[in-house]
């Protein structure tokens, strides 16, 4: 029954957002088409700081332009959901499609609105009037449609039950440990490249050739260079305790999580295009530390909250999560 549930779900949403992403087509084509007689020949579409029109589209371009570039962004965003799908499995869509297709459609209606109201029964698009007004509205409502999108998808997939991972007898009385450590050396080759800027940048500082901006560039790239090191290598580790996730070649910081707190662990196929980069990401399958592509060990809290890590022998450290939560049930 939560199969199917979970297949309706996706099925349900799936139709959402083909019906959203057609009718946001549409009504890109047809605002200015059903205006056409009111329009001039060459439409308003930019306006200065002073809030008047400084620029202008022929009306084909103006009409069909938006709804071009509206169908590449959710032809894109179609595309990375498939596979994204294919991949991991995962019935429910990643936040960020909803975010982006929710924020973008409303902006460029709004938009598209605001010109062709701007435009209305002048002679000439410099008498355009001005569209701040609907601009602000615009990218308020279009705020709130990606919130919602985004808070819909994250209540979506956590409707869809964890997949059931490996497991492994451990003897009674028994301790063990499980450890596995990731790194990137393209960050760390990148972390190299700013902490020489950070060396050089607070050379100059003090010798006095930069003056404050060359110690404000110093700290930056040496918080920069700081940030990079902490996402560069990552250490998982499992104990009687629960589970552990170390950054950086000094472990720090880490995050823990008790036995207790752990619902469920599996293992799953991750890209950096699915989780929206490298490094310490935050996107629709919850929080991923992507170091390289492949298996990743995931964890389910008893609050509904993914985790995942790229290390390797993920299905080890899997198996005993799993064991231990089926010891501290019993």
């Amino acid at each position: 029954m939560t199969g199917r549930t979970a297949r309706g779900n996706a099925a349900l949403g799936g139709a959402g957002a083909g019906a959203w992403v057609v009718g946001v087509l549409v009504l890109l084509v047809v605002f200015p088409l059903t205006a056409r007689d009111r329009l001039p020949d060459r439409l308003a579409t930019h306006w200065g700081t002073s809030g008047e029109p400084d620029d202008s589209m022929p009306f084909w371009a103006a009409t069909f332009f938006p709804a071009l570039i509206w169908l590449l962004l959710a032809a894109v965003a179609v595309l990375a959901l498939w596979r994204a799908r294919r991949t991991t499995g995962t019935a429910a869509a990643p936040g960020w499609a909803g975010l982006t297709l929710g924020f973008t459609g409303v902006t460029l209606l709004g938009a598209q609105a605001s010109i062709v109201r701007a435009n209305l029964d002048r002679d000439d698009w410099r008498d355009a009037g001005s569209v701040t007004g609907w601009v602000i509205a615009t990218l308020a409502g279009a705020a709130v449609v990606a919130g919602a999108a985004l808070l819909i998808g994250r209540r979506a997939r956590l409707t869809v039950p964890p997949p059931s991972g490996p497991a492994m007898e451990i003897p009674k009385g028994q301790r063990f440990v499980w450890l596995s450590r990731t790194s990137n050396r393209w960050l760390h080759l990148l972390a190299a490249v700013t902490g020489i800027l950070t060396l050089a940048a607070a050379a100059g500082a003090v010798a006095g050739l930069g003056g404050l901006q060359g110690a404000v560039g110093a700290a930056s790239f040496a918080v920069a260079t700081g940030a990079l090191l902490a996402c560069a290598s990552v250490q998982a580790r499992v104990t009687e305790k629960g589970l552990e996730v170390s950054f950086g070649p000094l472990g720090w910081p880490a995050r823990r999580w008790p036995a207790d707190s752990i619902a469920s662990a599996w293992v799953e196929t991750r890209t950096a295009a699915q989780v929206g980069g490298w490094g310490y990401r935050l996107s629709g399958l919850g929080t991923t530390v992507m170091l390289r592509g492949g298996a990743c060990l995931v964890i389910r809290t008893v609050k509904g909250k993914d985790f995942a890590v790229s290390v390797d022998d993920a299905e080890r450290g899997a198996a005993l999560l799993n064991s231990l939560i089926a010891q501290r049930a019993t």
